[in-house]
């Protein structure tokens, strides 16, 4: 599923034409740009982080190589992993909540990506038990497998990230789990946040009351993922018109393997990478005396 390498001789020629003219990169600019990122880091000495070049290609082509945003983003990425321990601390892989969240598959990247590259994820969001198992859990879970999936994905950096939503067997209390400051802290960090680009976020089996609900989080969108925003019925036709079945699990009416293959492909992911997760917690911002 992953594609490592990201030196810029080993792009095709269409992922460096998508690069120049989506994305404003360039070799000569990228080289410059990274750099220019490495100097900034190492003025700012609240950050803790990572500073490799591909880590921060990934907030370069996530702005679209606009420095001043790609900076914020930078900042805004580590400064939430200070502000919400309860989504970036404890994130030993192993611990018995997040197992059960591996094992229900809240959130479940797909193996193959689709026609313009994106990485396309199912995120079941009805499919924990609002009496048993805490919200916070189920975002930290999300979180520690997409950054496996994008840690060092030359797609996800590049094409994004294509959200199905299924709101299968959503409740009262799933709905409760989501009062407005933990929407706007979950929007923000989509799309102020994150590098790699939401491209389309598809709801799927809506209920009808699903527009009360989803209002709340429009009201923390920009414009422009407002507009990304779209809600489908209980049937799969519309879903397929924008993803091929062929990359689906069948549970979506596709033909690339099951749900149950995904939730055990990604939880043996994560507790493979138990130690990556482990000494991750460190980077964040860290404030000055």
């Amino acid at each position: 599923m992953l594609q490592t390498s990201d030196d810029y001789s080993d792009l095709t020629d269409a992922e460096r034409e998508y690069a120049a003219t989506v994305l404003n990169e360039n070799e000569t600019d990228r080289v410059e740009k990274i750099n220019e990122m490495k100097e900034w880091i190492t003025e700012n000495k609240d950050l803790r982080t990572r500073n490799d070049d591909f880590y921060i290609l990934r907030f370069l082509r996530g702005c679209k190589f606009n420095m001043k945003k790609a900076k914020m983003k930078f900042r805004n990425y580590h400064e939430l992993r200070t502000k919400a321990p309860e989504w970036f601390s404890q994130r030993d892989p192993m611990l018995p909540e997040l197992q059960e969240m591996f094992s229900l598959g809240v959130f479940l990247p797909l193996k193959k990506f689709d026609s313009e590259g994106r990485l396309v994820v199912i995120i079941r969001a009805a499919v924990h038990d609002p009496s048993k198992h805490k919200q916070s859990d189920v975002f930290k879970a999300g979180k520690m497998i997409l950054e496996l999936a994008s840690r060092e994905s030359r797609a996800v950096s590049l094409y994004g990230v294509f959200a199905i939503f299924d709101l299968d067997g959503v409740t009262l209390g799933h709905a409760l789990q989501l009062p407005p400051q933990v929407i706007k802290r979950a929007v923000h960090s989509w799309q102020s946040c994150y590098p790699m680009r939401t491209n389309s976020m598809d709801f799927i089996n809506a209920p009808s009351y699903v527009n009360f609900v989803l209002n709340v989080f429009r009201k923390f969108m920009t414009p422009k993922m407002k507009a990304r925003v779209h809600v489908h019925s209980h049937t799969f036709k519309a879903l397929h018109k924008k993803i091929s079945p062929s990359i689906l699990p069948v549970e979506y009416g596709g033909s690339d393997g099951t749900i149950k293959e995904l939730q055990e492909y990604w939880k043996t992911m994560v507790e493979d990478n138990r130690e990556w997760f482990i000494d991750d917690e460190k980077y964040k911002m860290i404030p000055q005396k």
